[in-house]
């Protein structure tokens, strides 16, 4: 999108946050039934699933989204083909470009946005988006970075020509640093990547030299950059932070807002969708996009159905996350549903320290991308300042040999990129990764008092 087109889009856009929710209702309900007589009538995977629910052509109109059957990832992934309308497309043809052609933002065939994601089996899965799926996508994460501004105030933000840093996982099809270039383009400033693997002494030389006032990024990877502030090793004049990718602890917030001298605004997406919700204050929990979304809990099972992707749509979708729902009413400020209590991953940061006190780190989203066939799932223990260790659960008839070589293959490589060549690394085989038994969900990384709760069974 034009910068002409982007600002009109986004007006029209921030006048839905001024709707009544029974208006928002009314727009979300169109939408829903506009996509589930799509995915009917153009995804021979929802046809079969809802006959087998019992559900006719007819009903489609009339059902409560509560009646359509639920998937999940592993579901998308056997099922892929046949979902996605396109008929062009395919998950072997998408595994192809993703594993042949560097990753950048240029689209699929010049047409599909292609979002990577981790799949549980250790082949990686893939959400697709077309080019009207995309906008729609960008202009729900750009009305959220800029969703406690007017317009003039965004207007004159904009005419200044910002310098937008973006602190993350940036060397893959991740579906934040793809949206977060495109969307900058879209509002014309400019942009500087920093991935999280670079090394420390690198962030302290690019930013100075970058000079950014907005940064968007992990709130982990933000934090970072803010301590280099605070010491002095980093000179900046904040006006905004975004922060995204990651939950937000109010500590961290608070942090943040007092080294930075600026509100925080805190994005909430997914890969399934880019564009959720937005947080302004803790108290007043997530301001969730029902313009753009449904989103369900269900005996705490959280479910999505995106509204505006039709290339690969996505009903009543299994989501890990945690939400306590609180409708809108008339005496609220938004027309939005608001979640209250959102538990998303929120991981600690590796870091390491070698003998003469110089200190690095490792994100963890720098490690989670490993797609090693058999390998299916993992955790990281650190053991001292200069070593770590992985837990791997693998396939009953994968080969441990292999599977370890690969993984030293891969981390080797990327502790070197992070100058952390000194660092030791071990791999350990267990039955089964356990969750966390007070959240139910499976940490990257454990902490310390954590590994106490794991009782595992190495298998050699």
């Amino acid at each position: 999108m034009n910068y002409l087109n982007t600002l009109l889009e986004l007006n029209r856009l921030r006048k839905q946050a001024k709707f009544s929710p029974e208006r928002i209702k009314k727009l979300q309900d169109r939408k829903l039934r506009r996509l589930l007589h799509y995915a009917w009538e153009h995804s021979a995977y929802y046809r079969r699933t809802f006959e087998l629910a019992g559900i006719t052509e007819d009903q489609l109109d009339t059902l409560p989204l509560s009646c359509f059957p639920t998937m999940d990832k592993q579901a998308l992934l056997t099922h892929f083909d046949e979902l996605i309308t396109l008929p062009e497309v395919t998950q072997e043809e998408l595994r192809k470009f993703d594993e042949e052609i560097e990753a950048d933002r240029k689209p699929y065939n010049g047409k599909y946005h292609v979002v990577h994601s981790s799949g549980s089996t250790g082949k990686p899965g893939y959400f697709v988006y077309d080019e009207n799926a995309w906008n729609s996508m960008l202009m729900g994460i750009i009305r959220a970075a800029l969703w406690n501004m007017t317009m003039p105030q965004i207007l004159k933000l904009l005419l200044k020509r910002p310098r937008i840093v973006y602190i993350a996982a940036t060397d893959g099809r991740y579906g934040g640093a793809m949206a977060v270039g495109d969307g900058i383009d879209g509002v014309g400033a400019k942009q500087m990547y920093l991935d999280i693997k670079t090394p420390l002494n690198q962030w302290v030389e690019k930013l100075s030299e970058f000079r950014p006032n907005i940064v968007i990024g992990y709130p982990s990877a933000v934090k970072i950059m803010a301590e280099l502030v605070e010491c002095g090793e980093v000179k900046a004049d904040i006006e905004k932070v975004i922060s995204c990718g990651e939950p937000l602890g109010t500590g961290l917030r608070n942090y943040l807002e007092q080294i930075f001298h600026t509100e925080v605004v805190n994005v909430y997406g997914a890969s399934e969708s880019l564009a959720l919700g937005v947080e302004m204050d803790p108290k007043e929990g997530m301001i969730l996009f029902d313009d753009l979304n449904v989103i369900e809990m269900e005996s705490g099972v959280m479910y999505l159905t995106s509204l505006y992707n039709f290339a690969q749509p996505l009903i009543r979708y299994r989501l890990s996350d945690h939400l306590t729902l609180k409708a809108a009413d008339e005496t609220d400020r938004y027309p939005f549903t608001r979640a209250v209590g959102l538990l998303g991953r929120n991981e600690d940061i590796l870091w390491f320290e070698d003998g003469s006190g110089h200190r690095e780190f490792l994100h963890p989203l720098a490690i989670e991308g490993f797609c090693i066939e058999g390998l299916k799932d993992y955790q990281f223990r650190q053991i001292t300042q200069d070593s770590f260790e992985m837990y791997a659960e693998i396939t009953a008839e994968a080969s441990k040999s292999m599977i370890r070589s690969e993984m030293m293959r891969q981390m080797g490589r990327i502790l070197a990129e992070k100058h952390l060549d000194y660092v030791q690394f071990y791999v350990n085989f267990v039955d089964e990764i356990l969750p966390d038994p007070k959240t139910g969900k499976k940490p990257l990384i454990l902490t310390e008092g954590k590994e106490e709760n794991h009782e595992y069974n190495l298998a050699g």
